[in-house]
């Protein structure tokens, strides 16, 4: 491929990247700024120039799916034979291939979970934790493990750290050293250990070092700001004295600190290198400049290592909703609340599959589950058990597998005919069935049938008809990668798992004190971290937004909760903003139906609670939306820039007579009245659409034709 064709496309400072083809780089990289595109495109440049041969790059990602969706872009733009991994999966194959002629002997058995180990080290040590506790141990050891702290030292550096123990610091590292004892002893060998041992495997042998750096002499590593340093311990013994290194990352959006992952290899890198080129992506193409707005405003209040090195993004798409502030009495009532408005949205025609919701926590999603179910609206909770490990997915597989071998030699049926004979045959109804745990295990099933069905309608060379053999290897390579095929649903997910996601649609849920910031952040560097957490979540988001707290834990309950710190300066209700003084000047907005005090921007441009009832002219309301989406269609913008519904019912509502009037209606400023008042005004007093746009005033820089 000619190197400046791969260049097609990039904007200036994505350019400036690609062009970087040696060592050492960094791309300081916002959210939504084409961090992937821009390093798939440096890769791929580098190889199309001849700078570096496709095998002798490694590109380094923190999931199978990043690395999974890193491989598909590469093998777009003509470099298909890249190795992109996670850091695991890279050390775990080249501690395979040594093992035998460094170690000799049986391989170790890698345990994915520490849980069972765990609880038997507590045992032996007297240390008898329940079930929670047992998972906290586990990851309090991940975490010394990570930052390369020893059973013996851990009491002094969980002291010098500032870090909460799960148990008393004695009582965990004897649970630490017994934990180690046995894996020793069973010769088990868990992800941090893999880390360690190919990192001095490296280091130890002068040989292997050779042919590893012989074999990788590219380096590129995504989310850099996620570094822990046992990674970069093996980073380093990867590149020796070489430094034909890129990183790649955003430190807004540190939010692993408490598992050992730190910033300062990112925002160090300069110093490191002081001939480093370093780029920043700031323009954002994922997310309206409504949405960018609060993400630049939370983080421009950040304090500490996060003030430093923050990117103020710029808003590259058109403009989009207002973002939406809510406050609920209650948990069932936000809960209630955010799935009625779900269903408008999708009711709008926004996909429910483009639309999460966020929690802080794992426990606040059963709520939201339940109202979601109340509503009829499909759903899946993101970070529970995984897709390919879920026992109905196991057994569908064997059958699917199993059909393979049947069909062999057979006139084949249409596939998703079989697919879903199948599935029938293990709970795949028309319809969802009632009830929670039902309800999860005909989702995933659903999943599989969508998987054939886009499978089936996808073209292929020739027109040859996709096979259940084409199936059977597509889930093969999909249960390999962890890349579990996409529902149809409303993604239920904890803030942390959202990470590296986006959505059309995102409802930030539970904003109080003590859930964001999160309780037990008590240090001004774990609120930070908590900050960066709620940045991450705005920035999920590229068109709706909406931020909700609830006053009290149940109904009747005290209402003494606040909501969040990080909501200041934006909810509408904050002491900082502009229209929290208005307010005190002019009292607050109130339903004109029922009276209670309105939060919600929508209801504020109704003028009245969303569920209070009400009584307009329908037939004006139909001219409004018509002239709304002949004027969308004639300006080529999203019709809800020149008017949202909730202003359109506002006017329907309200009928406004005159100018005054209609600048007196919420979501009507200046600019628009200017632009449309005139037009709006004739279509409340009865003329059609048609009529309105044939009789308007021609845009600035047009001639209307006069001809004839």
């Amino acid at each position: 491929m000619d190197p400046d064709r791969v260049l097609e496309g990039l904007d200036p400072e994505q350019t400036l990247a690609a062009r970087a083809l040696r060592g050492p780089v960094c791309i300081l990289a916002g959210a939504g700024t084409g961090k992937t595109r821009a390093i798939t495109h440096r890769i791929a440049h580098a190889v199309a120039g001849g700078v570096v041969s496709e095998q002798q790059i490694l590109a380094v990602t923190f999931t199978t799916r990043a690395a999974g969706e890193m491989r598909g872009r590469l093998r777009a733009l003509g470099a298909p034979r890249v190795q992109a991994r996670t850091f695991h999966a890279a050390a775990l194959r080249q501690l395979s291939f040594f093992w035998p002629q460094v170690i000799g002997g049986e391989k170790p058995t890698l345990i994915e979970s520490k849980i069972q180990a765990v609880a038997r080290a507590a045992h032996s040590v007297g240390v008898q934790p329940d079930r929670t506790g047992l998972r906290d141990l586990a990851s309090e050891i991940e975490w010394a493990k990570v930052t390369q702290v020893r059973p013996t030292d851990y009491e002094s550096a969980v002291a010098k750290a500032s870090r909460q123990a799960p148990l008393p610091a004695g009582e965990v590292a004897r649970v630490f050293e017994a934990y180690e004892e046995l894996r020793r002893e069973h010769n088990l060998l868990d992800f941090e250990s893999m880390l360690e041992l190919t990192a001095g495997m490296i280091n130890e042998y002068p040989a292997i070092a050779q042919r590893v750096r012989e074999q990788y002499r590219y380096f590129v590593v995504d989310e850099f700001q996620d570094v822990n340093p046992l990674q970069k311990l093996l980073l380093d013994a990867w590149l020796g004295d070489r430094d034909d290194l890129c990183v790649v990352g955003d430190p807004s959006q540190t939010i692993y600190s408490f598992a050992g992952a730190t910033p300062s290899y990112l925002t160090g890198f300069a110093a490191r290198y002081p001939h480093a080129t370093v780029v920043e992506l700031v323009r954002d193409y994922r997310s309206t400049p409504q949405v960018v707005r609060v993400a630049n405003h939370v983080i421009s209040q950040a304090r500490g290592t996060t003030s430093a090195g923050h990117l103020t993004l710029r808003a590259q798409r058109p403009d989009g909703p207002d973002p939406v502030y809510q406050e609920y009495d209650d948990e069932p009532a936000e809960a209630t609340g955010v799935a009625r408005k779900i269903r408008a949205l999708m009711e709008e025609g926004v996909p429910a599959g483009e639309i999460a919701v966020l929690v802080r926590i794992n426990a606040q999603s059963a709520a939201y589950e339940q109202a979601l179910t109340d509503q009829g609206i499909p759903f899946s909770v993101r970070g529970t058990t995984r897709f390919f490990e879920r026992p109905e997915i196991k057994q569908a597989v064997h059958l699917l597998r199993g059909a393979r071998h049947e069909a062999a030699g057979e006139e084949p049926a249409p596939l998703i005919t079989t697919v879903r004979q199948l599935l029938g045959q293990i709970g795949l109804t028309d319809t969802a069935p009632e009830g929670r745990q039902a309800r999860e295990r005909w989702e995933s099933l659903a999943a599989l049938a969508q998987l054939a069905e886009d499978m089936a309608a996808a073209p292929r060379p020739g027109g040859a008809p996709v096979t259940m053999n084409d199936l059977v290897e597509e889930l093969d390579v999909r249960i390999s990668t962890e890349h579990a095929p996409g529902f149809e649903g409303v993604t239920i997910a904890s803030l942390h798992a959202a990470k590296g996601l986006e959505w059309d649609a995102v409802f930030l849920v539970g904003l109080t004190e003590g859930m964001m910031p999160i309780i037990y952040a008590e240090t001004d560097e774990q609120v930070e971290e908590e900050r960066r957490l709620f940045y991450v979540g705005v920035t999920r988001a590229r068109e709706h937004l909406a931020m909700s707290w609830s006053l009290a834990r149940s109904p009747g309950g005290r209402k003494t909760r606040k909501p969040s710190r990080f909501l200041d300066g934006l909810r509408p209700a904050s002491p900082s903003t502009a229209a929290r003084r208005a307010e005190r000047r002019r009292g607050p907005a109130r339903c004109r139906v029922c009276g209670n005090t309105l939060t919600d921007a929508a209801e504020r441009k109704l003028g009245r609670c969303l569920d209070c009832p009400s009584s307009y002219d329908e037939a004006l309301l139909e001219r409004l939306r018509d002239w709304r989406r002949a004027v969308s269609q004639e300006q080529k913008v999203p019709a809800y820039v020149i008017f949202t519904d909730a202003t359109l019912q506002a006017i329907a509502e309200q009928e406004p007579s005159g100018v005054p009037q209609l600048s007196a209606v919420s979501g009507v400023g200046p600019a628009k009245l200017d632009r449309y008042g005139e037009a709006v005004l004739a279509l409340v007093a009865g003329a059609e659409p048609a009529e309105v746009m044939e009789g308007r005033d021609a845009p600035d820089g047009e001639e209307e034709d006069v001809a004839g």
